[in-house]
């Protein structure tokens, strides 16, 4: 039944959380397959750098704004300028054996309407297409909900990235619209691809995230038995 007012008039739902909502403090986030922690160019520049030069034709950098980068110096100089900063907020992926393999942040933290944007995502070839990358999306999904008390979670990018658009809706994102010539970089247009994952949506999408990362849902060889894209 549509709320109204007492004109008649359709108005939107009562506020039901307390804002503003607090800033992502610069903790660790342990899960069981990755640990996620601030990211520190000194310590994660040399690991990362050879964890991208494992994607050999640099097809990875394509829709990012940066990159690639020719050496560790170029990248540690890069992620000094970049990555220290409170928005965006940089965070390096590591594995079970504490190697960084990728980075992602936090930006556009928008603490006054509880809104969040997790962006800037470089998943190295050792971190794509395993239970870790979901996992690290995971943990700074629930940070954001269950920790912080946001109302919205947003994801973006290039219209054209494929990959990224399927990644957005494996995990549970809804398409929201294209802005079209929204920004530009490397020379060239793009549209913008938005999704979002909002307060509402996530206790759904936290159990289907729980049942897929089970170990009871891995084979002996670390085989998915189930799809996360399968709901229910």
């Amino acid at each position: 039944m549509t709320r109204t007012n007492d004109l008649g008039q359709p108005i939107g739902d009562p506020l039901d959380v307390s804002l503003p909502s607090p800033r992502p403090p610069r903790s660790p986030m342990v899960g069981r397959l990755v640990t996620i922690v601030p990211t520190d160019p000194a310590a994660h520049a040399d690991a990362l750098f050879a964890a991208f030069c494992l994607d050999a034709d640099g097809r990875n950098w394509t829709y990012l704004p940066y990159g690639p980068f020719g050496s560790a110096g170029e990248l540690k100089a890069w992620m000094e300028r970049t990555c220290t900063g409170d928005d965006p907020q940089f965070h390096t992926i590591l594995d079970h054996e504490g190697q960084p393999v990728g980075l992602a942040s936090y930006l556009r933290i928008d603490p006054a309407n509880g809104a969040i944007e997790v962006g800037h995502i470089h998943l190295s070839p050792r971190l794509q297409r395993t239970a870790m990358s979901t996992e690290a999306m995971y943990l700074m999904m629930a940070q954001v909900f269950d920790e912080l008390g946001y109302r919205r979670y947003e994801w973006k990018c290039d219209a054209l990235n494929g990959p990224s658009r399927a990644a957005a809706e494996r995990l549970g994102f809804s398409y929201e619209g294209t802005f079209r010539q929204a920004t530009h970089y490397k020379g060239r247009n793009r549209d913008t691809a938005w999704f979002a994952i909002i307060d509402k949506d996530w206790p759904a999408q936290k159990a289907r995230f729980e049942r897929w990362l089970d170990p009871a849902n891995f084979d002996e060889k670390g085989r998915q038995k189930t799809p996360l894209s399968v709901k229910g």
